[in-house]
């Protein structure tokens, strides 16, 4: 609570990587509900800008290294939820 978390995401990708590649984090809350994207990259980070993660989101991934993780400023309990990364590298998916 309160303090930045990293959440980790690696892969692997038998194509080289482009500005072609894609990474896409999605949340869903412990009580349920739909999906929500909360962070995009291409080339550039794109953090949502509607919802709970509102300015809260950065990027600390390093796609030339295969890292494609995030940090949350200021977590609080109600963040607690499920917590997907999908990585794609055309025409590797």
């Amino acid at each position: 609570i309160g303090e930045q978390v990293s959440l980790k995401c690696s892969f692997k990708s038998s194509s080289p990587i482009t500005e072609s590649l894609t990474v896409d984090w999605t949340y869903r809350p412990l009580t349920g509900g739909h999906m929500e994207t909360i962070f995009h990259y291409q080339s550039v980070p794109y953090p949502t800008t509607v919802g709970k993660f509102k300015d809260r989101i950065s990027w600390v991934g390093n796609v030339a290294k295969g890292d494609a993780s995030i940090a949350i400023q200021s977590p609080v309990m109600s963040d607690n939820g499920t917590f997907i990364c999908s990585v794609k590298n055309p025409p590797d998916v």
